[in-house]
């Protein structure tokens, strides 16, 4: 586990995400209620701190994909992050043992690029944009790791 600089609380692995995409956001808030341990650490890309966690990701890349950074500096990104989650998060480990099947990451990350490219229309085609902000974000301590 990595520590903090500036306290002695252990970073968490943080989630880089696009804010201004409803259906990302829907996920981010789930993901909130499933990190029971507070193992990650969220941050919208178009937060200013999100360039000093991955300042070698160009807005192109974040924009792409969901990523997740450990506080190692490995970088996961779209399905592969998901899979990365899912072992941290009790909830999410059926999803992770899935992903781990021989072929599925493959198909995973090509379901994952559909959707992502897609995002914006499929946020409208299934009311994200109101019902998605129903859902409500899980109360925490603010984000650390990334000061």
């Amino acid at each position: 586990m990595v520590w903090s600089i500036m306290s002695s609380t252990p970073v968490p692995n943080i989630v880089l995400f696009d804010s201004d995409c409803p259906l990302c956001t829907f996920q981010m808030k789930s993901l909130t209620w499933l990190d029971w341990f507070h193992r990650v650490a969220f941050i919208p890309i178009a937060d200013a701190r999100s360039a000093r966690v991955a300042p070698d990701l160009t807005r192109e890349d974040l924009m792409e994909a969901i990523h997740c950074v450990t506080p190692e500096g490995e970088i996961h990104r779209g399905a592969r992050a998901i899979r990365f989650l899912g072992w941290r998060l009790p909830l999410l480990l059926p999803v992770s043992l899935f992903l781990s099947l021989p072929g599925v990451i493959w198909v995973a990350e090509r379901f994952y690029q559909w959707v992502s490219k897609n995002r914006l229309l499929l946020s409208r085609i299934f009311g994200c944009k109101g019902a998605c902000a129903l859902m409500p974000e899980r109360p925490r301590e603010p984000e650390k790791g990334a000061d």
